[in-house]
Order: C-alpha cells, then structure tokens, then sequence
C-alpha cells in the first residue's frame, strides 16, 4: 500500500502541478499601438501612437483551435502596453490582438497589422521574461494633408 501511494505522489502531483502552469517570473507581453495617418498599410512620418487603445493577449490551443485563455489592456499615453501573463503556454499559439480604438477618426484595424504572434513560454531558451509583440496600427478614415508628398518618397522610380 505504501509504494502504491509513493507511484501515486510521484506520478500524479508532478501532473497536477504542472497543469496549473503558473510561472515563477511573469511573463510581460509589451507592443506599441498606432494611428496610420495616411493609410499607407504601415509607419510613416505622419503616424502617431494612440493612447487608450483596447489591446488583448490570446492563446489558442494548437491542435483544436479553441481559445483557452485571454487578457486585455490599454495602451499608456505613449500608445505602448505592457500586458503580464502569469501562466505559461508552452502548447498554444497566442497573438497580441487589437480590439478597439480610441479614436473615432482613426478606428479600421489595419489589415494585416491587427495582431502580432508572441511566444508564452519559459521552455524556449529565451532569458528575458518580456515579449515584443509588432507594432499593430488603425487607419485614419481620410489620409492627412501631406500624405501625397510623403508616399511619393516610399515609389521606386521607373528606370
């Protein structure tokens, strides 16, 4: 009775522990929100980083796809957000995720640029416990005065 109870304290705790997956050191998802002011699809001179900005960090299991776990945040009044994960996701795909605007007149999620993939685990080699998510940008309605000029700048001139 006293080894089955030993395989059991062995065999099972270690199990029981490990699905809880809590880290030691939390892990800080940190990115950067911005307005594209000339709706170019990426930074330019005129984009400017928003504050207040509804941000979210999502993991997904990697073989169903379902949504196991998600947290939200805000940008500061730098557009940056700094969003800590306790919990390690070692088996899971997550994105740093935008959900809402603060501005009215800067509101569309850019295509392409609503999400960034972070990796939420400590089993990866990485040292630091920060994870870099891409910058993720809203497209004003209506390009600012001096787009034009400043798009120009970015076109390869025919040879």
């Amino acid at each position: 009775m006293a080894k089955v109870l030993l395989l059991i304290a062995l065999c099972v705790l270690p199990a029981l522990v490990s699905a809880t997956r809590m880290v030691k050191n939390p892990l800080v998802v940190q990115g950067q929100v911005y307005c594209d002011r000339c709706r170019a699809g990426f930074e330019t001179p005129k984009t400017r980083n928003m504050a207040g900005a509804k941000v979210k960090v999502e993991c997904s299991d990697r073989k169903s796809g379902q949504v196991v776990y998600k947290k939200e945040g805000y940008t500061d009044s730098t557009g940056h957000y700094k969003i800590v994960v306790s919990e390690d996701h070692l088996d899971e795909i997550c994105d740093a995720i935008l959900v809402k605007s603060a501005q009215p007149d800067c509101a569309k999620m850019s295509p392409g640029r609503e999400r960034a993939r972070v990796v939420l685990t400590n089993f990866n080699g990485i040292a630091s416990n920060t994870r870099f998510a891409n910058a993720m940008g809203f497209m004003a309605d209506e390009a600012d005065a001096g787009c034009a000029e400043i798009m120009k700048l970015y076109q390869e001139e025919d040879v």
